[in-house]
């Protein structure tokens, strides 16, 4: 099958991945666009599964005031090498995560940073709110609210503010598969004016 070059372009402009890659997968979806982003990000997982193992240790801390100046996040985004570190699609992936925390005000990183004390307070509330419901659904309703609440909370898991059909996480996969260096979001903080003062 012959593959428009606008069509492969226009992936590429929308996923980051290579043009070669874009091909491939628009050949494999008989061109279709959202057939290809899906073998794109299926691809991007094990990409960035076989990286996520190295140590990174470079990478970057940014800034980001919103407009206003009344909101601030501090980011530590870390890759494998300077050269990435200086690349302006990894800079780009940082930004968006920086704007992400302004925007979703998220608490942790991931979800194995919520303190478990948090977590089983947030159980206890679930189980009373489907105490009446049979006993073998409480459970898989208790984790089906606990991965929303996740989803709320910590960054990696958040839908992206620029594009909610991925979550961070996708967005940071996605890079990994681009750039072929494992990128580890590492810590944040937000601050607001007037937050906390009582």
């Amino acid at each position: 099958m012959q593959i428009d070059a606008n069509v492969v372009r226009t992936l590429r402009e929308k996923t980051g991945a290579g043009m070669m890659d874009c091909k491939q997968a628009l050949t494999e979806a008989n061109g279709n666009m959202d057939e290809a982003e899906k073998i794109l990000r299926k691809k991007g997982i094990a990409v960035a599964g076989k990286k996520a193992g190295r140590a990174a240790k470079e990478g970057c801390v940014v800034s980001y005031i919103h407009h206003g100046s009344k909101l601030g996040v501090l980011l530590e985004v870390n890759c494998e090498t300077d050269f990435v570190a200086r690349n302006e699609s990894f800079r780009d992936l940082v930004k968006d995560i920086a704007q992400q925390i302004a925007a979703a005000s998220p608490l942790y990183v991931r979800r194995e940073d919520v303190p478990a004390a948090i977590i089983e307070s947030e159980k206890e509330i679930y189980r009373a709110q489907v105490k009446d419901k049979p006993p073998q659904a409480i459970e898989k309703i208790c984790q089906g609210k606990l991965d929303k609440y996740f989803s709320t909370v910590c960054l990696m898991e958040q839908p992206f503010v620029k594009n909610p059909e991925i979550t961070i996480n996708d967005h940071v996969t996605a890079r990994i598969a681009t750039l072929g260096e494992n990128i580890v979001v590492r810590r944040f903080t937000r601050w607001q004016v007037g937050e906390e003062i009582k």
